[in-house]
């Protein structure tokens, strides 16, 4: 998942390498730098998509899912660029604390400044959430690996990303109940200000430990070879920021947009340059660098589809988890419930609500907005009176409980996977890596297949589903996750030519990027998807297209991987 790709290191390599003693006090240090700005960050990723549908009357923004839908996807889509410019400018000029420092201090900055009411402190907060990210996320793994290149920590490096693996997972766990004790209690605002405590304290002990990681803060400067920062923005960005307002400005010009809104149309039109430019760089290479590029971006081509269905997570499967399935707390498991703070509690008492029709698509006014009206809470449209609890309180699971489902898979399931292929390798039966790849997309598409079953498992207007379609789906779509997302990283360094694998880098982020996009574009449609059926079956048929394509290329590929470095 993306929380793993972040190191370009697999379980599978992290796993069983070497003894945990004696690594140095830079490694806890980052630890718990990164275990609380995952938290931070997780928290607020968690409940953003509820948070913009929930009614103004319960404090959230009262969007309709299609408005939440585009900006989570602009969100997520930009979040995953920055971190290029922000690598390149620590490389060679900032260093990787200071970096490091001026993107934890902005994200703190951003997640306080969303609780904070009103439009204006909701679009501030998320650019510096953004910039923030692009300062903070490329730079720690690479300090980490900096501190392992030493000769005598080298053997450890392996164990090392696993701790450091550990800690991200940690923290993604754990927020989603912090978020849901404080919203369900205090209110949206305290839940993000909560990730922006958790922020804080990253911060503070980064700084606080920063003196035992300075061995890791090198500048690169550029080299020869290296493409000047100045060409980058003039040859990269600067065409994009054109081409982004030009494609903000088009629906207006030919009186509609093409990818459905304004901040699809830009984000589409702001990718071709990037596009141009890396195709540029392909046709430019030599002969044997063209082999290595074409592997590459012929896997990030397919695992575009990996993605889509993965940030499903902060969209359709949260819309699903929302509204579709039966969040009942057992009586007997009230106590426990609250104590961790997963409850959320809702009467059947009418309230302010957002306006729906029975398919839970918002019905909207002239001008485009919600309608708040006296109803009951819209979870009990689709559930039968006769399961209406007797003394009018509900007492259910909060909705972003369901994001820590992933991550307590990625810690279950991880070990159980490397034993696997530890088993199969000892027997030189263990896949190559295209193999595991391809077998990652079609178990991802498997994932979706099982919701496309859970809708025609019933009517989801008139009864919901339950429980157990999410979670399997989550542990099917982990189980394909652990496959493709840590290879990510470690094919650029693989197969990209050495003097540009910054941009090869930043072509895997924007590859990410694509997918976010792309997949809040989808969730954009699922008001129109009146059978359900239809939105996941595409999920399906798009993955099983992307794993046959991957199945074919998997021995071209695995030849060039080999050419490359010896192994598959």
């Amino acid at each position: 998942m993306e929380r793993e790709e972040e190191m370009g290191t697999t379980p599978i390599q992290m796993a069983g390498k070497s003894d945990q003693k004696g690594h140095p006090r830079g490694l806890w240090i980052l630890f718990g730098t990164e275990l609380w700005e995952r938290f931070g960050y997780y928290l607020m990723v968690g409940i953003f998509f509820l948070y913009l549908i929930d009614s103004t009357g319960h404090g959230g923004k009262g969007f309709s899912n299609k408005m939440a839908a585009d900006l989570v996807g602009s969100f997520i889509a930009l979040v995953y660029l920055t971190p290029f410019i922000g690598g390149l400018i620590a490389d060679r000029y900032l260093g990787y604390r200071k970096a490091i420092i001026l993107g934890a201090s902005m994200l703190a900055l951003g997640y306080y400044t969303l609780a904070i009411p009103g439009d204006t402190a909701l679009y501030v907060g998320l650019l510096l959430i953004i910039v923030g990210n692009g300062f903070f996320k490329p730079n720690i793994s690479t300090l980490l690996g900096n501190i392992y290149s030493r000769e005598d920590l080298r053997p450890k490096k392996d164990v090392a990303y696993n701790i450091f693996y550990m800690g991200i997972n940690l923290g993604a766990f754990v927020c989603n109940f912090v978020a849901a004790y404080m919203r369900n209690h205090y209110g949206w605002g305290y839940a993000f200000a909560a990730a922006g405590v958790g922020m804080t304290i990253a911060l503070l002990w980064f700084v606080m430990g920063s003196k035992h990681i300075k061995d890791g803060d090198i500048k690169k400067p550029l080299q020869e070879g290296d493409m000047s920062m100045s060409k980058i923005m003039g040859s990269v960005f600067l065409p994009a920021a054109i081409a982004a307002v030009i494609g903000w400005f088009m629906g207006k010009i030919i009186g509609h947009t093409i990818f459905g809104t304004p901040s699809n149309d830009a984000f589409m039109f702001a990718c071709v340059p990037i596009i141009i430019f890396y195709i540029g760089l392909y046709v430019r290479s030599t002969k044997e660098d063209k082999r290595g590029l074409g592997a590459l971006f012929a896997f990030f081509i397919v695992s575009i589809v990996f993605w889509v269905i993965y940030n499903q997570n902060s969209t359709g499967l949260t819309i699903w988890a929302d509204q579709y399935t039966a969040r009942e707390m057992p009586k007997s498991m009230s106590g426990f419930g609250k104590g961790l703070g997963m409850i959320q509690t809702l009467s059947t008492k009418p309230d302010s609500e957002t306006k729906i029709n029975e398919y839970f698509a918002p019905i909207l006014d002239n001008n485009g907005k919600t309608q708040q009206v006296l109803d009951v809470n819209p979870y009990f449209q689709n559930l039968p009176k006769d399961q209406w609890p007797a003394d009018g309180k509900a007492e259910l699971i909060s909705t972003e409980i369901f994001q820590s489902i992933n991550p307590f898979f990625i810690i279950f399931l991880t070990p159980i996977v490397v034993g696997l292929f530890m088993w199969l390798s000892r027997r030189k039966r263990e896949p190559n890596t295209p193999s595991k790849i391809g077998m990652g997309m079609v178990i991802a598409g498997a994932s979706s297949l099982l919701m496309l079953f859970a809708v025609m498992s019933t009517n989801i207007y008139h009864n919901k589903t339950e429980m157990y379609w999410i979670i399997c789906t989550y542990a099917l779509f982990t189980l394909g996750e652990l496959l493709v997302s840590p290879i990510g990283l470690s094919l650029v360094s693989k197969l990209s030519p050495p003097r540009i694998t910054a941009l090869m880098m930043g072509a895997w982020f924007l590859v990410n990027a694509i997918a976010g996009k792309v997949a809040g574009l989808m969730a954009t449609f699922w008001d129109s998807f009146t059978n359900k059926a239809s939105y996941f079956l595409i999920l399906v048929i798009a993955a099983g297209v992307a794993g046959s394509i991957m199945f074919g290329m998997s021995k071209w590929i695995a030849q060039v991987i080999r050419e490359k470095t010896g192994a598959d």
